[in-house]
């Protein structure tokens, strides 16, 4: 072996010993972030649900900080309510079974009714079925961001819902009642096919347009938001952020409706991916809730003794 030689394998050598050395400090180092995390989960929620042990040791840090931080943080724009109904609309349709259990109980516990659970399902379905068809038909989007500015301008100018009340029996009165209740019929409900359009007019009319409903409009939107940003349907985006900001919804509300979407897909993937046990993690779930009323029940019985 010539000197040349031997120079080039001693390099070899010592670069992979180390590459070895610096992948074992990064080895323990994210060892060492996850325990940490791990420990701080802990006494957080007073256990460490079984996903925190399933997921890549890398992940845990991050996504604890971000549920801390977003989903469990009282202090965000958007309440508890909202933030876990916008987690259930998004799961409901990606499907997710692990999610849409977590956020349907999550959302009780935040005192949210079975009808603002159905109204939040019934939101993602909504925004689904009309991404579904505004793509398929490819829309143009010049016109279509143009015919939601005259949607927003109509209601801000309190056009609509003048005239005789029109029942809606086929494609043509639903027509009929969307161009008096909108001011005029969005080229979407005109292009659907008529022996179809008067149930799909029924549904945007009976649960997004309707100010009846258990859930506000903003929150519907911002529901519809969450939805299509991750879908993802251009079209839905722009429409849901518009009727959003009409509905009296801030920069700081959008933003935390979006990152709900993101951090729910987040999860979503992580919890399928891993094959994470369904069994148990409905059992943590159940954990969590009871340690949670539990918690609050104690807190309303010191404040009861404090006040006497």
């Amino acid at each position: 072996m010539t000197t040349k030689t031997k120079l080039v394998s001693l390099t070899l050598g010592l670069l992979l010993v180390s590459l070895g050395a610096s992948q074992a400090r990064a080895e323990s180092s994210a060892q060492a972030a996850a325990a940490a995390a791990r420990a701080d989960i802990a006494k957080t929620l007073g256990f460490v649900p079984q996903l925190f042990l399933k997921f890549p040791e890398e992940m845990v840090p991050g996504v604890w900080d971000e549920m801390k931080g977003l989903q469990l943080n009282p202090h965000t724009a958007l309440p508890g309510r909202e933030k876990e109904l916008i987690g259930l609309a998004v799961s409901a349709q990606i499907p997710c079974k692990y999610c849409i259990y977590g956020h349907t109980e999550f959302a009780k516990l935040n005192g949210a009714s079975e009808t603002e659970i159905g109204e939040a399902v019934a939101m993602g379905a909504i925004t689904r079925h009309w991404s579904t068809y505004l793509n398929g038909i490819q829309t143009d989007e010049a016109k279509f961001r143009g015919e939601i500015a005259r949607l927003v301008a109509n209601a801000k100018a309190g056009k609509g819902a003048a005239g005789k009340p029109v029942t809606v029996t086929d494609g043509q009165s639903a027509l009929a009642e969307a161009s008096q209740m909108l001011g005029f019929a969005p080229e979407f409900l005109t292009r659907f096919p008529d022996a179809a359009r008067a149930g799909a007019w029924r549904q945007m009319r009976d649960v997004q347009l309707s100010p009846a409903t258990a859930t506000s409009g903003k929150n519907k939107e911002l529901m519809g938001l969450a939805v299509a940003a991750q879908v993802p349907c251009r079209f839905c985006i722009i429409a849901h952020t518009e009727f959003a900001k009409l509905n009296g919804a801030t920069d700081a509300e959008i933003n935390e409706a979006l990152a709900m979407a993101a951090f729910t897909r987040d999860m979503s993937t992580l919890l399928n991916g891993m094959q994470v046990d369904e069994a148990q993690f409905r059992k943590d779930v159940d954990h969590l809730v009871k340690g949670a009323q539990a918690a609050a029940g104690k807190a309303k019985a010191t404040a009861r003794t404090a006040s006497r």
